[in-house]
């Protein structure tokens, strides 16, 4: 895969919530998006050109939708999304060409599993090429050929809704009378968009299918043809053709019922948009997406308002790299995102009371900020993805890559209990935080999970030295980050220490004392890490 950000040299530092600065890295990150379009549409020209006519890639509408972006557009979550899986395509087209020429497969296949583990973690390629867990090579020229064959299916039908009527357009510069593309509109889980609708634009809004449409979907399982000519839009679903969007001068006119994108709030860098909401099964999989309730909107704006007034200066970075957020219903599952739709934050808003929201909102937006400083610089080199960690958040080994992840993200919300317990505490403390819908257990937790995170970032921020010193893992970029999150913990520490007595005092005393021996007890087992181990 290409790398999608410039790296520069060993003087890269920066403060964790300098705004300005983070913003100037968002810049650069939007021409390198946009300079690895070009480069990947390069490639299917001239590399991979007959693999991409077998595939039917329409390669020069990647190039004109490339064109008619705007410059904020190349650091939306779901450009860079786009641009991802189609660089991942790419990747994926070249290893489908090595197979073919290929003379040890076993060999070729054990390669390509390791490097599945250890750059697919987010997504189920390893799965799609290796569906046993094992690095089989019988077959797997077939899978590879099916995988390239669906990543075409969805960056084609993705790129398509992205500019509303750019697709026709498109047809009326290349004098193209029709143009038929293959897509899917049943639910998505990656992006949360319903069944039987279309999400167009970047904004947030939908149109959705009139019954009669959404009766035959369910019929095909979501399986249609779009239709697309120089002036409309129609939509196939087996013999029948139904009409989607008109194209008359500069306005477009659809068939089917617009949705305004819902807006949780209003920020200085944009709309924060909420999604619909994933509901999961017992099994812990996301079975449907389904509407998302007025009720867990407000909430969402709540904690947003809670973390503005308590924590500006946390706010700035939140709203910086927070775009859209999709509330997430199940049982047992915790918040995540996608390192590869930045500013996209799945929460789960019905496992977890309102502090939990407003904890689980920073740490998400806290991935978005590492993955933006990992995107502009290396931090780390060497670990191979070897799990000799102790992680005190997963009470498990895990690699430098997790720890690095989990130490970063639990000092921001290390930093925004501390910030919440001050923010509650003196004159009309009591009343804000009664205001926000919070109760004193929930300040007393918060002042709890506060010396938490204290101890279990103190914990690994020593495992993040032993990798840089003993083991040189870390560059000398990501041992200047080290050190900012050692001097951020150190002083949370010292700001909530006038409280640690009342909390070990409270009925959380009990869970501090346990998590500080299990701290213990994992240092004399787990660490330091002996270069034997690794």
């Amino acid at each position: 895969m290409r790398a999608n950000f410039l790296h520069l040299g060993a003087s890269f530092s920066m403060p964790l919530l300098d705004v300005p600065l983070l913003a100037r890295l968002q810049e650069e990150f939007r021409l390198s998006m946009k300079r690895l379009l070009s480069d990947l549409c390069l490639d299917l020209e001239i590399q991979y050109a007959d693999v991409a006519k077998s595939l039917a890639l329409p390669v020069a509408y990647f190039r004109f939708f490339g064109q008619a972006l705007e410059r904020d557009a190349y650091a939306h979550w779901k450009v860079v999304g786009w641009i991802e899986a189609l660089n991942d395509l790419v990747y994926f087209i070249d290893l489908l060409k090595q197979i073919r020429e290929e003379r040890s497969p076993r060999e070729f296949a054990a390669q390509l599993f390791a490097e599945c583990e250890e750059k697919f973690f987010e997504n189920s390629y390893l799965d799609d090429l290796f569906p046993r867990g094992l690095s089989q090579a019988s077959g797997l020229e077939r899978r590879l050929n099916e995988l390239c064959a669906r990543l075409t299916q969805e960056v084609t039908q993705e790129s398509l809704c992205l500019v509303p009527g750019l697709p026709m357009l498109w047809c009326v510069s290349r004098k193209i009378s029709s143009w038929t593309v293959e897509v899917h509109l049943g639910d998505n889980v990656e992006r949360a968009e319903m069944f039987g609708t279309m999400a167009v634009g970047m904004e947030g809004a939908i149109y959705e299918a009139p019954p009669s449409v959404k009766r035959a979907l369910k019929q095909s399982s979501g399986q249609a043809a779009l239709l697309v000519t120089p002036h409309d839009l129609s939509l196939k679903i087996g013999q029948t053709e139904m009409p989607l969007c008109m194209r008359r001068g500069n306005r477009l006119e659809w068939s089917w019922t617009y949705r305004s994108p819902v807006v949780a709030t209003e920020t200085q860098s944009g709309a924060v948009t909420v999604g619909p909401t994933l509901v999961y099964g017992k099994d812990r999989q996301p079975r449907t997406v389904a509407a998302t309730s007025a009720d867990q909107v407000e909430r969402i704006k709540q904690a947003w308002t809670v973390v503005q007034e308590a924590w500006p200066e946390g706010q700035e970075v939140l709203a910086l790299l927070t775009a859209r957020i999709i509330p997430l219903k199940a049982k047992g599952v915790v918040s995540f995102s996608y390192r590869h739709r930045p500013g996209l934050s799945f929460i789960n808003c019905f496992d977890r009371d309102d502090l939990d929201l407003i904890d689980d909102v920073i740490h998400e937006n806290s991935h978005h900020h590492l993955n933006l400083l990992l995107r502009k610089q290396i931090l780390y080199h060497g670990d191979h993805n070897q799990q000799v960690f102790y992680s005190p958040w997963r009470r498990s080994l895990r690699p430098l890559r997790g720890i690095l992840h989990a130490a970063f993200t639990f000092t921001m919300g290390a930093m925004l209990f501390e910030r919440l317990s001050t923010w509650a505490s003196g004159l009309g403390g009591s009343a804000r935080w009664k205001g926000a819908g919070l109760t004193l257990r929930d300040l007393q937790r918060a002042r709890f999970r506060c010396l938490e995170e204290v101890e279990s970032v103190r914990y690994s921020i020593q495992d993040l030295e032993y990798a840089s010193w003993h083991l040189k893992w870390l560059t000398g970029s990501g041992q200047r980050l080290v050190k900012q999150l050692s001097e951020a913990i150190e002083q949370v520490e010292q700001n909530i220490a006038p409280h640690r007595k009342a909390v070990l005092a409270s009925k959380f005393g009990p869970s501090l004392r346990r998590h500080i021996k299990e701290l213990h007890q994992a240092r004399q087992t787990y660490g330091p890490v002996r270069l034997g181990k690794v």
